[in-house]
């Protein structure tokens, strides 16, 4: 029986379920989703642009017994093509703490990569640095760190490429108790069984464990900008800044030299496309900026989180 779309905020309850799902843009997230809920091609896309821009859920009947539902959460990734990375964190850490407020915790979270990637570095980095730092060590029992696509990489390529995850990138979250699978197959009976484990560990202690920024955001009441996954997007953010004011530099020094006025008018164009994405990323820089009088001591009596966020190292860490 198909999925039935849900609020992912006002139509989940206390008792369901919930499986989220993150990764990178075009790792297959909405795709994995359809799988589940049999609607095979209803949002999954054939590009790596973009086909999640707001939390999603569906509503799904557990094969295994049918009595349960299963809420299915799917989340846009940390390099939308259509949302600044500011944008995205707000969105799911609204998601987090209105869910939490009301008492609904995830069950599970899927994170998913793409077996394709023939290196850690950008996008697929920066998604897993924010997982680590958003969901905290507590959460890592309930994660499945899945990689997607083997359909188009030969098998001794992806065994490999899956043995560098797990002992360079992915080790922390292992330690952390996560587990590892592949979604070699795209279809519905490969997805569910890599969902099966989450949702039978569920079923059998009917205990959730907290996110991390849920701890942050709710118990502590702090500010999205002092939370982990907070000041590493801050971090990401000032490379960004250093990295489009070079890029403007070069293009103005290219105009300086141009006396093609085709070339001259593209390059003043590309000029101003990044000029406009420069001030976007100030502003965003600004607001997570964090007051010149943030104290460095916490008050006494101030609350510790339980959870820990969990450091992604990269090769030269």
């Amino acid at each position: 029986m198909p999925g039935q779309p849900i609020n992912a905020t006002k139509g989940v309850k206390k008792d369901d379920i919930i499986v989220a799902f993150m990764g990178p843009t075009g790792s297959g997230k909405s795709f994995f989703v359809d799988l589940l809920a049999n609607q095979r091609g209803r949002r999954a896309g054939h590009t790596l642009a973009s086909v999640t821009s707001d939390i999603e859920a569906v509503r799904v009947p557990f094969p295994a017994n049918p009595n349960r539902d299963i809420v299915l959460v799917d989340t846009p990734g940390f390099d939308d093509t259509t949302r600044s990375d500011m944008e995205i964190l707000n969105m799911i850490s609204e998601w987090l703490k209105k869910t939490y407020e009301r008492d609904v915790k995830l069950s599970g979270l899927v994170y998913l990569h793409r077996i394709t990637d023939n290196r850690m570095a950008g996008s697929p980095f920066k998604n897993l640095r924010m997982f680590g730092e958003l969901c905290g060590d507590l959460m890592m029992t309930r994660v499945v760190l899945v990689t997607t696509m083997w359909e188009k990489v030969s098998q001794q390529v992806g065994i490999g490429r899956e043995k560098e995850l797990k002992d360079q990138f992915w080790k922390h979250l292992i330690v952390k108790g996560s587990n590892v699978d592949r979604l070699e197959t795209a279809n519905s009976e490969a997805a569910w069984r890599v969902v099966q484990k989450l949702v039978e560990r569920q079923l059998e202690k009917e205990v959730s464990e907290i996110v991390l920024l849920q701890e942050e955001l709710v118990e502590q009441g702090i500010k999205l900008n002092e939370t982990g996954a907070g000041k590493v997007l801050y971090t990401d953010i000032q490379k960004q800044l250093a990295e489009q004011k070079e890029a403007m530099a070069s293009l103005l020094a290219q105009l300086d030299k141009s006396r093609d006025p085709d070339l001259t008018r593209q390059l003043k164009k590309e000029h101003e496309r990044i000029k406009k994405e420069f001030a976007k990323t100030f502003d965003e820089s600004e607001t997570l900026k964090s007051s010149l009088f943030k104290r460095f001591v916490p008050f006494l009596g101030a609350k510790k989180t339980k959870a820990q966020p969990v450091r992604i190292m990269d090769k030269s860490s």
